[in-house]
């Protein structure tokens, strides 16, 4: 199993991306990645194999990376050994989009090939860096996220609840979900994400949770929800009970 955490605001987000990290080390992980946008708009990637206290210790739980929204992954290897090359994120051959995925494309060999063919390198053995080119592919032709999503998610057969940042986009996160669990929550000002209720908690008690086959676009303290033909869904936020103690 895997964890995702995404974080857009006024605030520092590597600790938040790390402290919801491990509210969901119970789900077990190999591995652990941060992708964060700093102040000058270049988007530092740290990852660390094995225990999230080696990226914690790497980026002196946070204060190292600079930069107010980013998004953060603790890997299970499903595909590739568990090393940091194969560790979440993910970004394209530019380094400007970047990524995480929970889940399994099973059709990732064809679109390895396909990408391959297109000019594509690859760093990692993952179906999490494919489907990552396979976006930055789409969004190389279209210039919208909104339009690049849709094309992946037409494109690929699997689960993923994944989340990507944009260079176009700096402020923003987006996100796509199919069979596997996301929650995404609202503040003052500020905008979570994550892929269970645990790791927002602290943060947040008001959520939106995104059903199969939808697209969300995170900014600062608000979300947007798009089907599959870009009409914008009206979605109940969800206010959710809970104790300091729980969080």
């Amino acid at each position: 199993m895997c964890g995702i955490t995404g974080y857009t605001g006024n605030k520092r987000a590597a600790p938040i991306l790390l402290d919801g990290l491990k509210k969901l080390e119970y789900r077990g992980y190999d591995s652990a990645g941060i992708a964060v946008r700093g102040p000058s708009g270049k988007v530092t990637v740290v990852k660390a194999k094995g225990r999230l206290k080696s990226l914690v210790e790497k980026t002196d739980d946070g204060r190292t990376v600079p930069g107010t929204c980013g998004i953060g992954h603790t890997r299970w290897a499903t595909h590739g050994e568990p090393s940091e090359s194969n560790a979440h994120p993910h970004y394209n051959d530019e380094k400007t989009l970047f990524g995480v995925h929970n889940g399994i494309i099973e059709n990732y060999a064809d679109l390895h090939r396909k990408l391959t063919n297109a000019g594509y390198s690859f760093y990692s053995q993952t179906d999490t860096e494919v489907a990552i080119k396979l976006i930055d592919y789409y969004f190389k032709k279209c210039n919208d996220p909104l339009e690049a999503l849709i094309s992946f998610m037409l494109r690929v057969r699997g689960s993923y609840a994944l989340a990507v940042m944009f260079d176009e986009y700096p402020d923003e996160i987006f996100v796509a979900r199919k069979d596997s669990p996301m929650i995404i929550g609202v503040g003052e000002g500020e905008t979570f994400l994550a892929s269970d209720v645990p790791a927002i908690l602290r943060y947040t008690r008001d959520v939106y949770y995104i059903d199969n086959m939808e697209i969300a676009r995170l900014q600062k303290g608000r979300a947007e929800f798009y089907d599959l033909d870009k009409n914008v869904l009206q979605k109940e936020r969800v206010h959710i009970d809970w104790n300091e103690e729980a969080a």
